[in-house]
């Protein structure tokens, strides 16, 4: 207790695999809020994390990287406790699937700002209102990432952006023939991993993926060892 966020993450756990870049830390479980880089010397207790919205709660930390999307973390754990709702109360049981239909909305690319302000009175109306601890703290990874992450949400949907290149329905991978070819010979790697089959060429020939195939898992980009495959 009182030991700061960045003396547990960084010395004590070690920090962020691979040097990739700190974002957010997660503290107190699924109903925990989300706690930028700029509060990352505030102290671990019940009051300070209360303070910035977040908890105590478990006592449990999930750090988020540059690869994390924070909207989609925020729809995440919502739709993990909107499941654990009892459903006795109205503003729980509704308000939370409102809530995650919003963000399933954004994710795919079709919020608008009218649903960023709805989301936010949403997510107050069922902290206020709702009967148990559960209720009052399930909108707490949405106000954060709205408070402290806003820009990405309005990547989203001003954009129509994701980027931290996660929400699948708004990324596009494609093969730079070039670099497939003179680096990598054409070597097939991406093509046998494929689980939709839309990738073609041969050994030694340059690849091309097919969009109205592709599931945008990702597999591709993993095995490519020579950065033929980017992201958009």
């Amino acid at each position: 207790m009182g030991i700061t966020l960045r003396k547990i993450i960084f010395d004590i756990g070690g920090g962020i695999k691979e040097g990739k870049k700190f974002k957010a830390v997660q503290t107190g479980g699924p109903s925990g809020g989300f706690i930028p880089e700029s509060l990352l010397d505030l102290p671990v207790d019940y009051e300070e994390l209360t303070k910035v919205g977040s908890m105590m709660g478990s006592g449990g930390m999930v750090v988020t990287d540059e690869d994390n999307c924070m909207v989609d973390m925020a729809k995440y754990f919502l739709g993990f406790t909107q499941t654990e709702s009892c459903g006795k109360c109205a503003p729980c049981r509704e308000g939370t699937k409102r809530m995650l239909d919003i963000l399933e909305k954004i994710t795919a690319g079709e919020g608008t700002e009218e649903d960023l302000v709805l989301l936010e009175e949403l997510s107050n109306m069922v902290v206020e209102s709702s009967l148990c601890a559960l209720g009052g703290s399930a909108p707490n990874p949405v106000l954060t990432t709205l408070k402290y992450f806003r820009e990405e949400y309005e990547a989203h949907v001003k954009e129509k952006e994701c980027p931290a290149h996660v929400c699948r329905k708004l990324i596009a991978y494609t093969i730079d023939p070039t670099i497939c070819l003179e680096k990598g010979h054409g070597c097939h790697v991406c093509a046998k991993n494929c689980p939709d089959s839309a990738i073609s060429g041969e050994t030694k020939q340059a690849h091309m993926i097919d969009v109205t195939k592709c599931g945008k898992c990702g597999i591709c980009y993993d095995v490519c060892k020579f950065d033929a495959i980017t992201v958009e």
